[in-house]
């Protein structure tokens, strides 16, 4: 027996040994008197200081310790700033992680830093980041382009869209091999989650059978099952908003039609880009059976309005100008806008994501039919 204990002493050490972690971080900038701040996320996405540290001579800090409730996401917030810099770095317990970072930001750009380590989810956070850098790089291309040949707009979008499918692509290769490690719950910030649905059911179902009480788990599993309440065949949830003019529209108001939901809002750009074309969509089908219901997520209702009037949205609109905490986009579960939903005359969802020439296309089918 005293012999079991001694074992089951020594095993028990081990495994508290494997939940420590070192993390070295170096910034290129500090700034005097000022800490480095490690940060862990919770569930609910909020940064708890965990420690901080005064660089030294060789402006490098080293955190030291376990990690927290099973380990999960961590920021590294230099110097506590207005605007810092912030990098994320998941543990798991166990690691020797190395960070090498800018360490301020400036007005033109963000701090540039690097990650070393052999862990698993260090490993597979850096391809990603090549992922993301690349479309990234490209986009800070075709957006100059687009400033100097205006007229070179659906070449451009045509680009855009083509290689941020190669990026989903070469994302959903990667997830597979990421097993259980946190990183998988990461990775799915970079998929279209309404159109990858199935592969996220996929990841939860393995996260629910080994860590189903983790605090990154739990909101996942959570939004999972909401998102599934707007999956393509199931009912749109109901929206009733007021209009510009003041009186509250509803969705259900235009049963009978194919429609078109368009969450969008006068501060984003990619949707006020998207606007032409929608238009011309609009134009083309409008009197076949379609109909659009813009959903704006505006906080000012000047905004919301000048914007419908420059753009010459000629479609119904709605908004409780609540921004992202606005009901409709909470009950459609939409993270980034623009966002569409695609609903038949009974106001079941058939498509959704829809945009550019993917929405031509698929309403040309439809109404060829």
């Amino acid at each position: 027996m005293k012999q079991l204990l001694v074992i089951l002493g020594v095993c028990l050490t081990f495994l508290g040994q494997a939940q420590e972690f070192e993390l070295t971080v170096r910034a290129n900038q500090v700034v005097p008197q000022k800490k480095v701040f490690l940060e862990w996320i919770n569930g609910r996405g909020q940064a708890i200081k965990v420690d901080s540290l005064l660089p030294n001579a060789q402006k490098q800090v080293v955190f030291k310790g376990k990690v927290l409730d099973q380990g999960g996401f961590y920021l590294l917030n230099f110097f506590d700033i207005p605007n810092p810099q912030k990098v994320l770095v998941i543990l798991e317990g166990g690691e020797r992680v190395f960070v090498q970072a800018e360490g301020i930001n400036t007005p033109e750009k963000a701090g540039s830093f690097q990650i070393q380590s052999d862990a698993p989810n260090i490993v597979y956070m850096n391809q990603l980041f090549a992922l993301t850098n690349t479309l990234q790089a490209k986009v800070a291309v075709w957006t100059k382009e687009l400033q100097d040949k205006p007229g070179e707009q659906a070449r451009i979008q045509a680009a855009f869209e083509t290689a941020q499918q190669e990026q989903f692509a070469k994302i959903k290769a990667l997830i597979p091999s990421m097993g259980t490690h946190l990183v998988a719950l990461w990775a799915t910030n970079f998929l279209p989650a309404e159109k990858e649905l199935a592969l996220l059911e996929e990841i939860g179902e393995r996260f629910r059978k080994v860590k189903p009480t983790h605090p990154q788990v739990k909101p996942f599993l959570e939004n999972l099952k909401r998102l599934k309440g707007v999956s393509i065949g199931s009912e749109a949830p109901e929206i009733a908003l007021p209009t510009p003019a003041g009186p509250i529209m509803r969705l259900s108001d235009l049963r009978g039609k194919y429609v078109l939901i368009d969450f969008w809002a006068s501060w984003c750009g990619p949707c006020r880009r998207e606007n032409p074309n929608v238009i011309k969509t609009y134009a083309a089908y409008k009197d076949k059976g379609f109909e659009i219901f813009g959903v704006s997520l505006d906080q000012e209702k000047s905004a919301w309005i000048n914007a419908i009037a420059k753009d010459q949205l000629t479609w119904p609109h709605v908004s409780d100008l609540q921004y992202w905490n606005s009901v409709a986009a909470q009950a459609y579960q939409v993270s980034s806008i623009p966002m569409t939903f695609l609903l038949d005359p009974q106001g079941k969802v058939i498509a959704k994501g829809l945009r550019g020439d993917s929405l031509n296309q698929y309403l040309a089918n439809l109404f060829s039919k």
